[in-house]
């Protein structure tokens, strides 16, 4: 099991150390609203160990990747935005879009997302 890291601003919020506004938890996860919001629904879910990223979670607990996406959909279900649609993103270094180096998945959704990927 990986540990916290003390300068990661995402272990930081699990910990409780940095305030946050959170939605959901469970023994593994925690689910909080983004401080930059991208849609009228943003909401990120975390691992409560630290990741720096998806393939460090595949790598080491493939099984808390099933976790992190049945909490997606528990908060997708829990905003209000099931029903409607919403996006799910696991943003992966750098180039991927990752802003911190803790994995986590984004849930969007409270209006139309632009642009369609499949």
């Amino acid at each position: 099991m990986a540990q916290r890291s003390s300068d990661c601003v995402f272990c930081g919020i699990v910990a409780g150390t940095i305030p946050s506004t959170q939605v959901r938890e469970t023994d593994r996860t925690l689910a909080f609203r983004d401080v930059s919001p991208q849609a009228p629904v943003h909401v990120l879910v975390v691992p409560k160990d630290h990741y720096a990223d998806v393939a460090e979670v595949v790598a080491a607990a493939p099984h808390l990747l099933r976790l992190l996406l049945e909490e997606c959909v528990a908060v997708a279900r829990d905003e209000g935005i099931a029903d409607d649609g919403y996006r799910i993103a696991l943003n992966t270094g750098e180039q991927g879009g990752q802003a911190v180096a803790h994995c986590h998945a984004h849930v969007l959704g409270g209006r139309q997302m632009a642009g369609q990927l499949g």
